[in-house]
């Protein structure tokens, strides 16, 4: 499987499981900017920006190394752009959450994996 099928098949497994658990997917890879965020969600009173990520197999040293503070710094910007188009959403709390996807599974989520201002 390509990398960008892995991409694909990861984000729907995360969808999948968010909604299981009770958040409600308002869209899925929204891109402005230079940034795209793969799923934006409500968690209650919450906004909720997930990134997802997929591996064919990997550890859990690895983990630490899937979010750069550039990478963050996309995240961010492309979730205020998000607020600034969607002004709906901007009286509630925010989170930004990782998703991990090995082989074809859900393997865990990170509710608040980081904390910037929005």
């Amino acid at each position: 499987m390509n990398r960008s099928a892995l991409g694909r098949e990861g984000e729907e497994i995360a969808a999948r499981s968010l909604t299981e658990a009770g958040l409600r997917v308002v869209v899925r890879n929204f891109r402005a900017g230079r940034g795209e965020i793969d799923i934006v969600a409500v968690d209650g009173d919450t906004l909720v920006f997930v990134e997802v990520k997929s591996w064919s197999a990997f550890g859990f040293a690895d983990l630490e190394f899937s979010l750069n503070a550039g990478k963050i710094r996309r995240i961010v910007e492309t979730a205020k752009i998000f607020l600034a188009r969607n002004r709906e959403y901007n009286n509630m709390a925010v989170r930004f959450d990782l998703v991990f996807v090995e082989g074809g599974r859900f393997v865990r989520h990170l509710a608040s994996a980081f904390t910037e201002r929005v």
